[in-house]
């Protein structure tokens, strides 16, 4: 797998130990931290430039890093929580644990930052459990930054205080979503929770708690050093700055790739050496396996950002990219798919505990010549009465690729049900 360094997170990886403190002090690294230290930067600058930056959340749902921040009740008498979310499970993503392998200190800076921000004495790091290499590495990272005083009591001999904790989950992809994150660092079991209230004024221990992505605080140094307007010119309007796209599949160079938001997609498939083995380029997943499947021909006039991808009737999600050639039975992928989904609801909910459990067996049975055409429109039915009536979006996730892969492959899904096999 190969890592293609850009200009915000990924620009120190091609040095050696680019993950040790003194690699990144020596390229700029602290120096954002120590510049709003130094400054005494009210809170309402920093909130304003990471405003100006257009910086929308990596970890799948692209809401507007400042405005979040701005919700944080920063005069609250009383404990508040930071907690970065590096849970990373659904298929597909792995940008994340290259952060935390070989820039973790952007990460603990961008942390420290936030917190100063929002008033925060106290920041967790919730890292999946399928990762343990990349938790050793950010615990390593973390008495680095300690020891060299950029954490811990009085930072860089100021009066402001705040210390992060790396937390090893257990490998659960429904830890992914905020608040069961939440649940899993309390200790309990990882279920999501109602909302609202919503972790900014009900979080973490009860107290308010902001929570972002590894991506999203790892871009804040840069966006703090070298201003928010500049951060936005790297990317488009609505869409500031860099985004690591995960790329896997059928490419010849799969990888991590950081390019400037509303790069044209064909430009990061060139990047990825082109589909494997000479074949034809058939669909794309564009952001993780909750995200609905575009055809070649739509998403070869995509850019990589948010409302591209939207336009197209996807979602940029957290940037991983599942390319697929025209040896793929989109039966077959579809039934991957939702076994994973079934397997992974808490079970909380009923039309996703029991839900997802017919979507599965409805496309297990058409993927082994059982399928009849009235399953295509029960598994619409099913899906729909999926969408938008769980407690989080687990049955969103699951029911929108049944939906586009029969919105896009139908002629597929008829095939198997009148000849009891691929078509392809």
């Amino acid at each position: 797998m190969v890592i293609v360094g850009g200009e915000v997170i990924f620009n120190t990886v091609h040095l050696p130990d680019s993950w040790k403190l003194a690699t990144y002090v020596e390229n700029g690294g602290y120096a954002a931290l120590r510049q709003i230290l130094t400054e005494q930067m009210p809170a309402e600058t920093i909130i304003a430039e990471v405003k100006k930056s257009a910086l929308r959340g990596r970890g799948g749902a692209g809401f507007p890093t400042g405005l979040k921040w701005s919700f944080m009740p920063r005069h609250y008498q009383g404990e508040k929580y930071l907690v970065c979310n590096s849970d990373e499970g659904e298929p597909g993503t792995f940008k994340d644990r290259d952060i935390l392998m070989l820039n973790p200190h952007a990460l603990i800076e961008g942390m420290a930052i936030a917190a100063y921000t929002m008033g925060v004495r106290k920041g967790y790091n919730y890292i999946h459990g399928e990762i343990w290499h990349a938790y050793e590495r950010f615990e390593e990272a973390l008495a680095e930054a300690r020891a060299a005083g950029f954490l811990g009591d009085n930072i860089m001999g100021t009066d402001f205080s705040f210390d992060l904790f790396a937390h090893h989950g257990y490998g659960a992809y429904i830890c992914g979503e905020e608040t069961a994150l939440l649940e899993s660092i309390e200790g309990k079991k990882g279920q999501p929770r109602f909302k609202p209230p919503f972790p900014a004024s009900f979080g973490l221990y009860g107290k308010p708690t902001t929570i972002n992505n590894t991506e999203t605080f790892a871009s804040i140094p840069y966006i703090i050093r070298e201003g928010g307007q500049k951060f936005l010119e790297l990317g488009k309007p609505n869409n500031g700055g860099t985004k690591i796209f995960s790329v896997s599949g059928h490419v010849n160079r799969p990888g991590n790739y950081e390019i400037r938001m509303g790069t044209p997609f064909a430009e990061l498939l060139e990047m990825a050496g082109g589909i494997r083995g000479g074949r034809q380029f058939k669909a794309c997943i564009p952001g993780g396996s909750s995200t609905p499947v575009v055809p070649a021909d739509i998403m070869m006039n995509c850019t990589m950002d948010y409302d591209s991808i939207a336009k197209a009737g996807s979602a940029l999600g957290a940037g991983s990219v599942i390319i697929m050639d025209d040896s793929v039975c989109m039966v077959k992928a579809l039934e991957r798919l939702s076994y994973f989904y079934y397997e992974e609801s808490c079970g909380q909910c009923t039309p996703c505990r029991e839900g997802t459990g017919w979507l599965y067996r409805v496309v297990h049975r058409i993927e082994h010549g059982q399928g009849r055409m009235e399953d295509l429109a029960l598994l619409d039915d099913v899906a729909h009465n999926i969408s938008g009536r769980t407690i989080c979006a687990l049955g969103d996730a699951a029911a929108a690729p049944v939906q586009a892969m029969i919105k896009h492959y139908r002629h597929e899904f008829e095939h198997h049900i009148e000849h009891g096999k691929c078509m392809v």
